[in-house]
């Protein structure tokens, strides 16, 4: 692939389609692509050439374009230059072929997809100065006969309407089950006890953890054997410490008692020498993280493939967990660039690194649900919640951000624009222990629009934060299907979602989580809005549209402690909406009272009939 990555060339001069204002050029030796149109755009079928070696190049006037989107965009949502953007490899495992330039409205002027979920894809993007064009480049291996579709949606929509039609094309129907304790606040040991844990410990936090609202519990780094080493040295045994859990199934069993599913880490692609599966197994893991004291298996071998799926079914099976947290897996992609042939034996899944790890994880899920059925929870974390991960996992995890508000809601909602199915996973929340219960409930507001997943101390927490806790979790679950399943507006990528809108049927929730923003709201229909200020002032701004509507407004502190109650009138236009820093208000429509004409009218009509004739009445009736 790499005599067809010179910059200089990308640009040349070819016969171009044109497809819904999008510039489409085959820049290598194959046939013309062929395009068909449809209800949500066009579809450009690609096949292979001779070669096998395919670009594309997909590009569309500048315009009013003010950021670029796709799902591993991460801080970088700005327009880059084309000779500043590097290749970068995308595939099952790491981020997905798909991406969205959007204009300062926050419509789609080039929205687009590839059907190559699984086999790796390598994207470059970038404005061309000489022509004031953006352009983007899909660099394919392709097989003999291959074919590849391209998804290009119409321009002018809503940049995430745009993002989730094209995702769900991409899902194809074939979603993992999704449990209702998928959509439940979770309890996860890394930030509050990192490795330092053990039954008793871990059992006391599940019992708290129960009482605050959560539904599950994920046991994280530290209870395997030799996880005391360096890095990961100590991965690839994936049995118990003895000394930390003397009776690992007997744990699991008491904090499912207590009414938590039970989830285990495990990062089986990982190889520590400190293990006794490292012998075994060093040879399918050539390559070598320094950083980490471990190799990388290679899923291309039958062999490390066996391998993962026996340790992860094991785990499971042995100790009667209810899913587990699959870390690491973008790892793999340390091999994409490498080229391999198949052994004599069949041993190697051919030379796409996607493509193996879709083998992979194909027999892994089909194996765990042979123990667990539908109500299996597995974890992925970001980069791999990609519309291909879709059919192998159901909690689709933010990546690590500790104590980063601002990360853990810009991730989620990412996450959130791209899945189709699944539920959304904030990374585990943390705190200083010794802040403002303001400042460790903007924490929890920033995980509000994905399912929450707490990492503090519980037992050591001061009886604020608890009640804080507790208070917000419980907001959560009473809007539990607005955030989850309801439509969800949080405006341009490049603002990092400064104010988000979810609604479902009559309610919907608005979170405010920059100051002086301005969010639009039509009270018509809605029986509750509910104000988030996740901001250091005390109040927030609503643009009312539609008639002039009575609301009463009950307001809260960041503890769910009773801030003041009133009744006003909300006419057209802007109204700054008195709420706590970090606190909440809800608002709901004031019935109408009668008009005093129709109230004289039905005294009237429900004037007694005298006693006399009455009692004649019921005399009569006998």
């Amino acid at each position: 692939m790499a005599d067809i990555m010179d910059l200089a060339r990308l640009w040349a001069d070819h016969d171009a389609l044109h497809v819904h204002g999008v510039a489409v050029s085959l820049l290598t030796e194959g046939p013309r692509p062929e395009v068909e149109h449809d209800e949500d755009g066009a579809v450009i079928r690609l096949r292979a050439g001779t070669t096998g070696a395919t670009l594309l190049r997909l590009d569309v006037p500048l315009g009013d374009a003010i950021g670029y989107w796709h799902p591993a965009a991460g801080w970088d949502r700005h327009l880059v230059a084309d000779w500043a953007s590097r290749w970068r490899a995308v595939g099952l495992v790491d981020s997905a072929p798909l991406g969205c330039l959007y204009d300062a409205a926050g419509a789609a002027l080039l929205a687009f997809s590839s059907d190559r979920v699984a086999a790796t894809t390598r994207m470059r993007f970038g404005v061309a100065e000489p022509s004031a064009r953006f352009g983007v480049w899909l660099a394919m291996d392709l097989l003999p006969g291959e074919q590849c579709r391209i998804r290009v949606q119409a321009p002018g929509r809503p940049f995430a309407d745009a993002v989730r039609t094209l995702t769900r094309r991409l899902s194809g129907g074939d979603e993992f089950p999704l449990p209702d304790a998928a959509r439940t606040p979770a309890y996860s040991s890394w930030y509050s006890l990192h490795r330092d844990v053990d039954a008793a410990r871990v059992e006391a936090e599940a019992a708290l953890a129960a009482k605050a609202g959560c539904g599950v519990l994920l046991l994280d780094d530290g209870w395997q054997r030799h996880a005391d080493g360096a890095g990961y040295s100590g991965s690839g045994d994936w049995s118990p410490d003895p000394a930390k859990f003397p009776d690992f199934a007997a744990h699991v069993r008491t904090v499912q008692g207590l009414g938590l599913r039970y989830l285990a880490w495990i990062a089986p692609l990982l190889l520590g020498e400190r293990t006794e599966a490292y012998q075994a197994m060093k040879d399918f893991a050539p390559h070598a993280v320094p950083r980490l004291s471990c190799r990388v298996l290679d899923p291309r071998h039958a062999e490390a493939r066996r391998f993962v799926v026996e340790s992860c079914v094991d785990l499971v099976r042995r100790y009667g967990l209810d899913g587990l947290k699959i870390d690491f897996l973008d790892f793999a992609m340390v091999y994409a660039d490498e080229s391999v042939h198949a052994d004599e034996g069949g041993g190697r899944a051919g030379t796409d690194i996607g493509l193996a790890m879709r083998g992979l994880l194909t027999e892994l899920r089909d194996r765990l649900r042979e123990l667990r059925g539908d109500e299996l929870l597995i974890e992925f974390r970001q980069p791999y919640t990609g519309p291909g991960m879709l059919s192998f996992g159901n909690l689709l995890r933010a990546g690590d951000c500790p104590a980063d508000a601002t990360g853990n809601r810009v991730r989620t909602l990412d996450i959130g624009v791209a899945a189709t199915a699944g539920a959304v996973h904030s990374d585990m929340l943390m705190w200083d222990p010794g802040a403002s219960v303001r400042a460790a409930a903007r924490q929890l507001h920033s995980a509000l629009y994905a399912t929450p997943q707490i990492s503090v101390r519980l037992a050591e927490q001061s009886a604020e934060h608890r009640a804080m806790t507790t208070f917000w979790l419980g907001f959560w679950r009473d809007h539990r299907d607005v955030f989850t399943r309801g439509e969800i507006r949080a405006g341009r990528p490049d603002q990092l979602y400064g104010t988000v809108v979810a609604s479902s049927s009559q309610r919907a929730v608005i979170t405010f989580y920059a100051e002086h923003r301005l969010a639009a709201l039509d009270l018509e229909g809605f029986t509750e809005v509910a104000l988030v200020n996740s901001t250091a002032v005390d109040h927030v701004t609503l643009d009312i549209g539609g008639r002039a509507v009575e609301v009463g407004l009950d307001s809260s502190d960041a503890c769910g402690r009773p801030a003041g109650s009133s009744v006003r009138t909300l006419a057209p236009g802007p109204h700054t909406i008195p709420v706590p820093p970090s606190g909440l208000c809800v608002l709901r429509p004031v019935p109408p009272k009668p008009r005093a004409d129709v109230l004289e009218r039905f005294a009237r009509v429900r004037q007694p009939r005298s006693t006399s004739s009455h009692r004649r009445g019921i005399a009569g009736s006998r």
